[in-house]
């Protein structure tokens, strides 16, 4: 209660930053703190400090957010056990620098008089922190003392000098791991040594299929054993894996079929890279292990995602799409292809005529309301036969009965579908033509041109529908008002106002459907598409339910349906066949005109409110539809050759290194971690046997708050 009464108080009458705070630092701070009712301060204990420095929405495949703890007494500078707001405001300040991953490592073993990591205390804190099994590591080998000076002239490192250490400290625990399995000093060890090496020191860092197949390294070359040339091959493939990746993405995108062989491979290195070459073991490597499931030698980005993703699991995003097979893989193969294309556009064009027809049956009786309220001339005294829309509704039913809802429904649905499907296949085609296949991003003007472009293509269905629907609903009215005033008026079919008008009178206002049309889809798949990704947090982990999807087509069609209204009531005025003493039109600009100076502006806004009730809900029955038809009856490989291009606004990302979208300081704290993991994997795993939270300046996180996985690039 306090929060809220203090929160209402603040938006009521403001409130006063401290000039040093920025607002989102303090807002991010207030979001997760909690008050002392003796201080009446703000702040943020452990669990709380997690909540804010570790998103809950994140991915934690190999860390546990309890490990973020880790980071607690760096950001407690007086170690009270608590963070004040401007404790906050300088941790947030250190991860502002762009350097931060290093810092929040050295100030682990810091002293903080002196600035300097002193050695005893740094290799103390390593000893306890360590597991208890873990492979010994000798802080007295040459390589040690290169960096901290021999034992009878140890020195405190500085902080560019402990950095540096730690940039090559893994590398020298593998080669020392090396050495003590290697107990015959003949240059081999055992697969399975080979795997307890790798996972005691790089095993936050690499995906689960690298992990579990380690022991094959030692089928790269003849014998059963692995050499120390395998171990530092694999170790050179590991550090420079976003090069690696590099070096796929561009071979692929050179390649007609998405798949390379290890010959691509090395020519598109030695095209790409001036100081780096891989060797030839180095490329064995790669190949080996992307391929164990693929073994024909030509692999995709799929097949390398397990090497290269280091959130890849076994019943991960990367499986599934490694496992598509058959008529998938000839899908995926031929991707680029026109014939593919033309396929899955025909797919698309098949579910957006199954979900068109639905959307329009749906909300069909609003649309009837709706073009009569358009048809109705104002100018015509004693002629108005509808005050509101809820009055022509209710006499539509009282004069026609519940069938006059439906008048005209039949040639609605059979134009509707090409008419809807067209639209969802266009918007579908251009989003796909000019979206980041990598990144699954799309530029908002590349979003408004694909929905324009899908409004234009749609009159061509659209206008001879509208034209037979729209005499159709009007014709009930005018055989009433022929009735009272004694005129026999025969009932027509929707075939025969076909022959009637002939195939240039179908698109008689077709000037008028493009106006409304084309603005009318610009505006909405993009309002729609941003919707889902935006309020909705629809992401690649995230599958929105129907409601949902409901809502925002729903949302998306007021502002479209409503703003182009005026276009709708100079096409229906164009397309609806003059009565006795209506006032005709010859053209857009005619009927704009007549409409102005006899109605007033206000006329071209009829019907609004029924447009906004029938395309808000038509829209939203059918994208939500085409979307869960889209589920239900996927085309084979489309899904790996970019599903989702369509109205969602997106395509599934690629697996492998992508451009992280969570906050900078999140990812600095985050690889600060993994820097710290480096030491040891032991490092923020809990001590069963540690009592009280240890005295001075050595963090109490170290060997106490739980960590029992360890962090992945992808964390």
């Amino acid at each position: 209660m306090a929060r809220v009464a203090t929160a209402v108080k603040e938006s009521l009458v403001g409130t006063e930053e401290e000039p040093s705070l920025s607002r989102e630092t303090r807002s991010d701070f207030m979001q997760h703190a909690i008050k002392d009712d003796a201080t009446e301060e703000y702040y943020l204990d452990e669990k709380r400090f997690i909540d804010a420095i570790a998103p809950e929405g994140e991915d934690y495949h190999k860390i546990k957010r309890e490990q973020y703890s880790i980071l607690f007494d760096i950001a407690d500078r007086s170690h009270k056990g608590r963070i004040s707001l401007q404790d906050w405001s300088v941790f947030n300040n250190l991860l502002a620098k762009p350097d931060a991953e290093y810092d929040i490592a050295f100030r682990l073993f810091a002293d903080p008089g002196t600035g300097h990591v002193d050695f005893n205390s740094f290799k103390d804190t390593y000893a306890r922190n360590k597991t208890s099994d873990t492979i010994p590591f000798n802080w007295d080998s040459d390589w040690a003392t290169l960096y901290l000076g021999g034992k009878k002239h140890r020195h405190s490192m500085t902080y560019p000098q402990f950095a540096q250490m730690l940039r090559g400290l893994q590398g020298e625990r593998v080669r020392q791991a090396f050495l003590h399995f290697d107990k015959n000093g003949d240059g081999y060890i055992e697969p399975e040594d080979f795997q307890r090496i790798i996972q005691e020191t790089a095993a936050h860092k690499l995906s689960d299929h690298l992990l579990t197949n380690l022991p094959t390294l030692c089928n790269i070359s003849p014998g059963s054993k692995i050499s120390y040339a395998n171990v530092r091959a694999f170790q050179n493939v590991i550090r420079e894996m976003d090069l690696v990746e590099l070096v796929i993405r561009n071979a692929i995108g050179k390649s007609g079929d998405g798949k390379i062989t290890r010959v691509d491979f090395l020519n598109e290195a030695a095209r790409i890279t001036r100081f780096t070459l891989f060797t030839p073991m180095e490329a064995d490597i790669l190949f080996h292990f992307a391929s164990l499931d693929q073994p024909s030698g030509r692999l995709g980005l799929s097949d390398f995602a397990r090497v290269l993703d280091a959130s890849w699991h076994s019943n991960g995003r990367a499986h599934d799409t490694s496992q598509v097979a058959g008529a998938a893989e000839k899908a995926v193969a031929g991707s680029k292809t026109f014939l593919h294309d033309l396929l899955i556009s025909a797919h698309h064009f098949g579910l957006g005529s199954i979900a068109g027809a639905f959307g329009a049956f749906m909300v069909y009786p609003i649309d009837l309301v709706k073009t009569r309220m358009q048809n109705q001339r104002s100018s015509r005294v004693g002629q108005v036969l509808y005050k509101n829309s809820i009055d022509c509704f209710q006499k539509v039913i009282r004069n026609e009965g519940f069938r006059g809802l439906y008048s005209g429904v039949v040639p609605q649905l059979v134009g509707v579908a090409p008419e809807k499907a067209i639209k969802l296949t266009v918007n579908d085609l251009v989003r796909g033509k000019f979206t980041d296949r990598q990144t699954g991003q799309i530029p908002l003007w590349a979003e408004i041109m694909a929905g324009g472009s899908a409004g234009g293509c749609q009159v061509i269905f659209t206008n001879p529908l509208e034209i037979v629907k729209i005499r159709l609903q009007v014709q009930g009215e005018a055989l009433k008002a022929a009735a009272r005033e004694g005129e026999e008026l025969t009932k027509r079919s929707a075939l025969w106002i076909v022959r009637h008008l002939g195939l240039v009178g179908l698109y008689k206002g077709a000037s008028a459907c493009l106006l409304r049309d084309v603005p009318f889809s610009a505006i909405y798949f993009p309002t729609y598409s941003h919707l889902k990704r935006d309020f909705f947090g629809e992401s690649p982990a995230k599958k929105l339910g129907i409601l949902q999807l409901l809502t925002a087509g729903a949302i998306a069609g007021m502002p479209a349906a409503y703003l182009t209204t005026p276009c709708d009531v100079i096409k229906t005025r164009l397309q609806v066949e003059a009565r006795k003493g209506d006032t005709s039109y010859t053209g857009l600009r005619d009927a704009a005109t007549k409409v102005f100076r006899e109605e007033g502006f206000s006329a071209f806004f009829k019907g609004g409110l029924a447009r906004v009730l029938r395309s808000s809900p038509q829209f939203g029955f059918t994208l939500a539809g085409y979307e869960l038809l889209q589920g239900l009856l996927p085309l084979p490989g489309e899904q790996t050759a970019g599903k989702g291009l369509g109205p969602r606004g997106s395509i599934e990302p690629a697996t492998g290194l992508q451009e992280a979208k969570a906050p900078l300081p999140y990812l600095r704290s985050r690889n600060a971690l993994k820097i710290i993991l480096d030491l040891d994997l032991g490092f923020g795993r809990p001590r069963l046997n540690e009592g009280s939270r240890r005295s001075g300046w050595m963090p109490s996180a170290l060997g106490m708050k739980g960590a029992a996985a360890s962090p992945s690039p992808e964390a």
